[in-house]
């Protein structure tokens, strides 16, 4: 059997980048810059009021107290977004907003709280140092300055920088285009009664929500029956146009009759054993060129395939921080067997320092998958673990 390790490796030679795009702004949020980006602009770009309140020569005011208010006249109104930038002269205030330029020659703003908020004749209480309540052009960023850097997450902040640069588009690695394939004649879509021997599809909803979970973007979800022709038929429809950079199908990849998918692809796909539990059946290789992963049917085995081939080289392929899942040890709550030989996940819960295993290993428990929040990982050569000893931990919170 192949080692879990050589089928990552497998996995991840298959999953490669695209190439950088442009796009806008707002279609960049969870990306990962491919450029670095340089401010066209300064920020500010001229020197504006940090308060409402009126911007004065500061030696007009320096004697203002409570007890010795100095009275200014109004000269000029300056709302945020006036273009008209007016020169204040000794004697006068302007009334000034948050935002709003300042006057040429102000050095200082009065905030409205030390004053009467008059729009005549204003009465000032306090008096104020040179430059306060002043954002001086360019104390943010300077024109030219590297602002942002290739590999860089586009968070809301980065969003936010780009727009205030005047930005339109950022030039970004774009997000693996997945289709999400699965098989089996058993399956029938959610709302539809069942028939005897019936069940309903779940793969390819919790498969396509682990894309996403990933960053990837989800192409289509079908699902087929176990006729060869038609599962041909299916993928070739939405790889043929190039529109896909990953296929992902889970179910008839094992040792009996109807394996939809081996009949299909062999000779193309390599498909082999891995030395896993569970999701031992595995497959991969191209078909006209796209990667195709094939993960077994039951639904433990095909989410635990997900996060131990798949998410990683998905993650990676991207650019995106962490690929893998956060490992850690934990002290096992009870004794666990695994089977020598192949590498063990089982679901488990993790309190603190602790972890315990949770419901019985087999592959297709998913109601247990769905309330744990780490697997443990016990290694080929483990046969019995105690309670007590230390194991590993993948955190899947």
């Amino acid at each position: 059997m192949r080692s879990v390790d050589e089928h990552r490796q497998v996995v991840a030679g298959l999953i490669a980048a695209r190439r950088p795009v442009s796009l806008p702004v707002a279609q960049t949020l969870g990306l990962v810059l491919a450029d670095d980006v340089v401010a066209p602009l300064s920020l500010p770009g001229f020197d504006n009021s940090a308060m409402d309140g009126y911007a004065v020569l500061v030696e007009d005011v320096a004697a203002a107290t409570d007890d010795t208010p100095v009275r200014l006249p109004v000269a000029e109104d300056i709302p945020a977004g006036r273009t008209d930038i007016p020169t204040i002269s000794s004697g006068v205030a302007h009334r000034i907003m948050t935002g709003a330029p300042l006057p040429w020659g102000a050095t200082g703003v009065v905030p409205v709280e030390a004053t009467d908020g008059a729009v005549d004749t204003v009465t000032i209480r306090a008096g104020v140092r040179p430059g306060q309540h002043i954002r001086r052009a360019g104390e943010d960023v300077t024109a030219g300055t590297t602002v942002l850097r290739a590999g860089q997450v586009v968070t809301p902040a980065v969003l936010g920088l780009a727009a205030a640069l005047g930005l339109a588009d950022l030039m970004v690695v774009p997000r693996q285009r997945v289709l999400v394939l699965s098989t089996g004649t058993e399956l029938v879509a959610p709302g539809t009664p069942l028939q005897p021997g019936q069940i309903y599809e779940s793969n390819a909803v919790m498969l396509a929500a682990a894309v996403r979970d990933a960053g990837g973007e989800v192409v289509a979800s079908p699902m087929t029956g176990d006729d060869v022709d038609t599962f041909r038929e299916t993928l070739r429809r939405h790889t043929a146009a190039g529109h896909v950079d990953l296929v992902i199908t889970t179910g008839g990849v094992s040792a009996g009759a109807y394996e939809v998918v081996k009949d299909a692809l062999s000779g193309t796909v390599e498909f082999v054993k891995v030395a896993m539990q569970p999701g031992m059946p595995q497959g991969a290789g191209r078909v006209d060129d796209t990667p195709i992963i094939t993960l077994p049917g039951n639904p433990v085995s095909a989410l635990v395939s997900f996060e131990v081939f798949i998410r990683p080289a998905l993650r990676a392929a991207m650019g995106l921080p962490d690929p893998d899942r956060p490992r850690r040890t934990a002290v096992l709550s009870e004794d666990l067997t695994s089977p020598r030989g192949k590498r063990q996940f089982r679901r488990g819960v993790l309190d603190g320092d602790a972890v315990t295993s949770y419901g019985p290993p087999a592959s297709h428990h998913l109601r247990w998958l769905a309330s744990a929040n780490c697997l443990l990982e016990l290694d080929e050569g483990t046969g019995e673990v105690a309670a007590g000893e230390r194991v590993q931990v993948w955190d899947l919170r």
